[in-house]
């Protein structure tokens, strides 16, 4: 539900997935910087980056229902995707869980249409 308006209800549920996504690629961006090794987790940490970045893009598209906002989110699918496969080569509880929240943000994304 839209806070100052209803007309971004249809995109409610993908604004939630988005943030999630975002929250949870900084959170395990922080703990990947302090892993031991942090040299391999290089490509991933960008990866995370790349992906909170563009989540958050995605919900300020939906937010003020610009007329790309679906096109973005097409393209933040693919990205959750690469992400998802990034965390998934980690074993950390905390690369595990936001491989999860990046698969469910990319399905919701798809989903837009």
């Amino acid at each position: 539900m839209g806070i100052v308006i209803n007309s971004t209800d249809q995109y409610q549920t993908c604004i939630n997935e988005c943030n999630r996504c975002a929250q949870a690629c900084l959170e395990c961006m922080t703990a990947c910087l302090n892993e031991p090794d942090v040299q391999a987790r290089r490509s991933c940490i960008t990866m995370l980056a790349e992906c909170a970045g563009i989540c958050r893009e995605a919900v300020c598209f939906m937010s003020m229902g610009a007329p790309h906002a679906k096109e973005l989110c097409k393209l933040c699918a693919v990205i959750c995707d690469k992400c998802a496969c990034e965390c998934g080569a980690f074993q950390d509880s905390h690369c595990v869980k936001c491989a999860q929240e990046c698969k469910k943000c990319s399905d919701e994304c798809n989903s837009m249409g």
